[in-house]
């Protein structure tokens, strides 16, 4: 019997021990989650443009798709990553974050590029007609997936630095839950969004007041402005993030020069107006110049990308460059 009792109180100290540990990851998980809020919103933002022309029915299952996919780059793909990295190769993590900076400056320049001087590619057509919605799916899911595993690089690093963990293990487990109540969160967002019009329309025909039926159509016509909104909104977030990461890059690779005059401004900015905007009037300078930055870097990158990149990546593949 005082057999069974020590062990029982051993297991009640591990359990202690574990709960400890659980609060302690839940805690580490919430700091460190508070420090990607500006990417989550760019996330957001991001993904709901890839919804745009598909029936309402095709909504949710999209976006469940994406989201596993998010889970999976996060999970499978990053996380495993992320441990190697932070734990064997420290030096190869802003590297990578900024050959992820370049892409997103890349994909936001040249949506603007195209926006400027539309033109038509028989290519592009011929793998988006609608003819094939069945394609275009596929194709918009990995766009989706594709932008969204740049963004959770990001995330994840960001995440990293700000947890302070006493092993691996626990590192590990606090990347996780950020991993997983972010994908969440942001997905969520967007399944919340993408689905207002229909929310709207369910109220204009069955709400008991005017009231509510009024707000319904208010909903209805509000939805396609918003999601042109949230468009443009993402295709800055994504110049804005990208633009960031490659000049806090070359901060810490030592060449400071450019990120050191942009903080300056920004300084100088924020103390021209009055002192309860100081704050907000800096965040804003700066992001702005981030911003112009990507445009620019993405500019020199599309010439790059189509020239030299594409044609390596299709005599691999085997599809022409244009595709």
């Amino acid at each position: 019997m005082s057999g069974l009792l020590a062990l029982l109180d051993d297991v009640a100290g591990i359990a202690k021990v574990a709960a400890a540990s659980v609060d302690d990851v839940a805690a580490a998980a919430g700091k460190a989650g508070a420090k990607t809020a500006g990417v989550i919103i760019d996330d957001a933002a991001v993904t709901p443009k890839y919804l745009q022309g598909f029936a309402p029915a095709r909504e949710l299952p999209i976006i469940w798709r994406i989201t596993r996919g998010s889970l999976f780059n996060k999970l499978i793909l990053l996380l495993p990553v992320a441990m190697l990295l932070a734990n064997f190769a420290p030096w190869a993590i802003t590297p990578l974050l900024m050959l992820g900076g370049c892409y997103l400056c890349f994909e936001g320049a040249e949506k603007i590029f195209h926006v400027l001087f539309p033109h038509a590619s028989h290519a592009i057509d011929e793998d988006m007609s609608v003819k094939d919605p069945g394609h275009l799916e596929e194709e918009k899911i990995k766009g989706a997936i594709k932008t969204d595993f740049i963004l959770s690089a990001e995330i994840m690093t960001i995440s990293l630095a700000a947890i302070e963990a006493p092993n691996v293990w626990m590192q590990a487990a606090t990347l996780a839950v950020v991993a997983i109540g972010v994908t969440l969160a942001v997905y969520g967002s967007v399944a919340l969004i993408v689905k207002m019009d229909d929310v709207g329309l369910y109220l204009a025909e069955n709400a008991r007041t005017g009231l509510g039926r009024g707000l319904g159509r208010g909903l209805v016509k509000f939805m396609p402005v918003l999601m042109k909104i949230l468009s443009v909104v993402g295709t800055a977030a994504m110049l804005w993030v990208g633009g960031s990461i490659i000049i806090h890059g070359l901060e810490v690779l030592g060449f400071g020069w450019l990120g050191h005059h942009i903080h300056d401004w920004a300084y100088a900015v924020g103390h021209v107006v009055p002192a309860g905007w100081t704050g907000f009037a800096e965040w804003t300078a700066k992001a702005a110049m981030d911003g112009v930055f990507g445009v620019a870097l993405g500019l020199l990158l599309i010439p790059l990308a189509t020239k030299v990149v594409m044609p390596v990546i299709a005599s691999v593949s085997g599809k022409s460059a244009e595709h």
